[in-house]
């Protein structure tokens, strides 16, 4: 291993990004047939998401190992959602259920900062979500959903004498 591999993997393990440790216990715990060893690796799955700031349920589907820019930092997944192959997923993200459904995210998807994503959905492959929106709905393979634009909403008895006066 060279000095600048070193380097890169030190920076990593000291920011609290490298999860080599947690996808290796998250794939052994998936395999595991007996009941302790299971409880076992579950326990210290979520001690070492939780140590990363995150949390990932014990029955998500998560097919390779998604690219966290990030870490698991407040990023949180459904034990009932799916990932599929090849997915950035940023900080702050939220991939929930609703009545114990979970969306199911398509290969080559990027999730932005921020983004929840909810209930019984179908996610496409090579979708973008941008950050902070929030989708509820299904959406068609190769499309990019933003949030919506932000709304001014002025509160009662807030305004000035002047701006009231103004058309």
């Amino acid at each position: 291993m060279d000095k600048q591999m070193l380097k890169e993997k030190l920076i990593d393990y000291s920011k609290g990004d490298n999860l080599h440790w947690y996808w290796t216990l998250f794939r052994l715990r998936g395999q595991a047939k007996n009941r302790l060893v299971k409880s076992m690796l579950t326990f210290l799955c979520s001690r070492s998401a939780h140590r990363h700031g995150g949390y990932i349920g014990s029955g998500a589907q998560i097919e390779g190992i998604p690219t966290l820019p990030h870490g698991l930092h407040g990023i949180y997944i459904s034990r009932y959602a799916s990932v599929s192959t090849n997915c950035w997923i940023y900080q702050n993200v939220t991939i929930g259920e609703v009545n114990r459904k979970a969306p199911k995210i398509g290969c080559n998807c990027m999730i932005g900062a921020g983004a929840v994503i909810v209930g019984n959905i179908q996610i496409g492959e090579n979708v973008k979500i941008g950050a902070g929106a929030v989708v509820s709905s299904d959406i068609p393979d190769n499309c990019t959903v933003v949030s919506p634009q932000p709304r001014i909403i002025p509160r009662p008895g807030a305004l000035s004498e002047q701006e009231e006066i103004l058309p």
